[in-house]
């Protein structure tokens, strides 16, 4: 199945996927449509295989420096540069934040995420 896996993303190079027929295992059940792949299928093979050496050495950097033979400072890159590739959930506010901080992050979270309009946000941000 992995090397299914690896073809199908050497095939398809760095184009977007989408699947159209989903079935349900051991139930019978096809669901046909429109579905995008969750974001850790989307990344490259070599980067999905670098995400699950970092969950399985338990975010050790240095166990992944002598994994891959790279440097601190490439494994730390590398991170970067995929994490650059997901969306994030808006982290909560540091200790120590005050509320009006904190107010200000979740209408510009907010205004981000398409959920208030540009005019919501200035009212917002000017109270």
């Amino acid at each position: 199945m992995a090397q299914d896996w690896l073809q199908l993303t050497k095939l398809t190079g760095a184009a977007p996927l989408l699947v159209e027929r989903v079935k349900i295992a051991g139930q019978g059940i096809h669901i046909e449509g429109e579905f995008e792949l969750p974001p850790l299928a989307r990344l490259s093979a070599e980067d999905q295989v670098f995400v699950m050496a970092f969950v399985r050495s338990d975010g050790s950097i240095k166990e992944l420096e002598r994994a891959f033979g790279i440097s601190y400072p490439t494994v730390k890159s590398r991170l970067a540069r995929i994490a650059g590739q997901f969306e994030f959930i808006q982290k909560a506010a540091p200790a120590g934040t005050d509320e009006k901080t904190a107010s200000k992050n979740e209408t510009i979270a907010q205004l981000q995420r398409g959920e208030i309009t540009a005019a919501e946000a200035i009212e917002r941000l000017e109270k």
